[in-house]
């Protein structure tokens, strides 16, 4: 938490349709991609966080979401940030990125050309387990109904965390409680509150010793 977005992009060996996502503990969600030949093939991006979770969590690492998009060539966006929430690093990427690739050689989920990129989420990321509503409780948060409530689908707030399966949010007209399993999509606010927190995480990075020069005679 608190740093710009960090990507990290790697081409492999398609193109267009808008785009399919997972976010971590959805369903699964497929899209069909054309390829240059005309030919569409579907990408299920459950799947590929099924193939990847596991080894990003043995490295120390916490699989956000997993996107696909295209346009002249298809894109495998993983967004990622680092369990004991510091800052993500080039070295982090250089880590994640062998190894997602060498993953997903071997389960050959997707039947074409694509670019796989690396991403952190950034300091206003989203909101995609259960548990990030209690992690960033104090926070300010948008959040979007797949379905209405009430007859709205937009709402902005506070986060006091979840109780019962459903959201606790404190907004201007008070303590509101939205249904966890009809949410759309939900990102933090970015505020001063938000990025003090995350220059706090970053003055944890250890510093970088320059190695001593070695005398010559």
């Amino acid at each position: 938490m608190g740093q710009r977005p960090f990507f990290c992009i790697l081409s492999r060996d398609g193109s267009g349709c808008a785009q399919a996502s997972v976010l971590v503990g959805e369903d699964t969600i497929a899209c069909r991609l054309v390829s240059e030949g005309g030919q569409g093939f579907l990408v299920d991006t459950n799947s590929i966080a099924q193939v990847i979770e596991p080894s990003l969590a043995a490295m120390g690492y916490r699989l956000v979401r997993v996107l696909m998009t295209s346009g002249r060539r298809a894109t495998l966006q993983v967004m990622v940030e680092r369990r004991d929430d510091l800052p993500i690093t080039h070295h982090d990427c250089a880590k994640i990125s062998r190894s997602v690739s060498a993953l997903l050689d071997v389960a050959d989920s997707i039947a074409a050309a694509y670019t796989l990129e690396i991403s952190s989420p950034g300091i206003d990321r989203p909101l995609v387990r259960a548990e990030d509503y209690n992690r960033f409780r104090g926070f300010e948060a948008k959040i979007e109904l797949a379905t209405p409530l009430d007859g709205r689908r937009r709402f902005r707030g506070r986060l006091i965390g979840t109780a019962e399966g459903a959201i606790r949010l404190l907004t201007e007209a008070g303590e509101m409680r939205l249904p966890l399993n009809a949410v759309g999509r939900a990102k933090l606010i970015v505020t001063d509150d938000l990025i003090v927190a995350g220059q706090h995480a970053v003055s944890k990075l250890p510093s970088r010793r320059p190695h001593p020069r070695r005398r010559t005679h």
